[in-house]
């Protein structure tokens, strides 16, 4: 009970230390196949359920919505301050979000939640969490995917909202990009896709708005140095570099030092990103813009802790995931979150 009270008490510190506090957190978290235990018969899920190949119960539920839980408190802490918006993807639906918002670590936020359903064939969608308390949502939407040629192509949609902080307007978009099924080559067509469709949606947006500051995150399933990141989207490595209407990519840098969020072949991959408008990253409009985190070089930050990486055997040193094929770990997720800072 004790515990319990401190808890409780500490969550209460958060909001309310965090109200005043600067800079804002604002995070994207891939959640790794998270499902609930029961099987959707309009989607390909039956291996997430009691009876399927993962044995997917609420006992492994419950710990994965702990571990989660753990990592984003754990963020939180930090800035002694809930972050502001985070993004998800590899969800299943909006119950999801729904239990994670109420686990006693998280409720203290009062966050609320955009999620729409998405045409994925095995079900899994994206979505954003936030507080209210600091953005003022004042629309979402969910917007399909468009890959030419394609036309039943069924991935995840692109999930926006759109409101004001500190009186700033802000749009946010969250995506899970195709992956590289058959080849990194030979589907980067279907990511490079996705990728102008998101530049189109910036220009469009600060064409009708040049004060408006668009972020962008989400697992691109290409390293933020790829060609469909730099080139397609046209997201650049260093603000100096800048022009008007550009994006900005600080994981860039980040990558090129070596670090990563996900691991495969021994080799270290950058895929989950956030990437914000020129306006933002050099504060060319309004008050707030994007902040070095403490003591840090980089305006994009990755969170890892021991917990989180796997101790020992053949996948020493990677993320620690909830299942290796089919046998249950009772970890986070094989992707680490990632975190920029936006303040005065």
């Amino acid at each position: 009970m004790k515990k319990l009270l401190l808890t409780g008490f500490f969550a209460l510190l958060l909001v309310a230390y965090g109200t005043a506090q600067k800079p804002y957190t604002v995070a994207f978290y891939n959640l790794e196949n998270f499902f609930d235990i029961y099987d959707d018969p309009e989607t390909h899920d039956e291996e997430f359920t009691p009876e399927g190949a993962k044995q997917w119960n609420q006992t492994k539920y419950d710990k994965k919505l702990a571990n989660i839980e753990r990592v984003l408190f754990d963020i939180a802490a930090i800035q002694k301050d809930y972050p502001i918006v985070i993004g998800v993807s590899e969800i299943e639906n909006r119950s999801i979000l729904e239990d994670l918002i109420a686990t006693p670590k998280l409720k203290g936020a009062n966050y609320r939640i955009v999620h729409y359903d998405s045409p994925d064939a095995r079900g899994v969608d994206c979505g954003f969490i936030y507080r209210p308390d600091v953005f003022k949502l004042e629309g979402s939407d969910n917007i399909k995917t468009v890959v030419p040629n394609l036309p039943y192509f069924r991935t995840r949609d692109l999930i926006v909202m759109w409101g004001t902080i500190e009186g700033e307007p802000f749009y946010f978009l969250v995506s899970h990009w195709p992956s590289r099924l058959g080849g990194k080559e030979a589907s980067a067509f279907k990511r490079d896709a996705c990728a102008k469709q998101i530049r189109e949606i910036k220009d469009s947006l600060l064409k009708l708005n040049p004060a408006t500051k668009v972020v962008v995150m989400g697992d691109f399933n290409d390293d933020a140095t790829d060609r469909s990141v730099t080139e397609t989207m046209g997201a650049k490595g260093k603000i100096k570099k800048l022009e008007k209407g550009d994006f900005y990519n600080p994981f860039i840098e980040v990558f090129k030092s070596g670090r990563g969020t996900l691991a495969y072949g021994d080799a270290w991959n950058l895929f989950d990103n956030i990437c914000v408008t020129e306006n933002l990253a050099a504060g060319t409009t309004g008050e707030l813009k994007l902040l070095q985190g403490k003591g840090s070089k980089f305006y994009g930050n990755i969170f890892s802790r021991p917990y989180m990486i796997q101790q020992e055997g053949q996948y020493k040193g990677y993320p620690l995931r909830t299942f290796v094929g089919n046998n249950f770990q009772g970890g986070f997720s094989d992707h680490f979150p990632v975190y920029i800072y936006i303040g005065k």
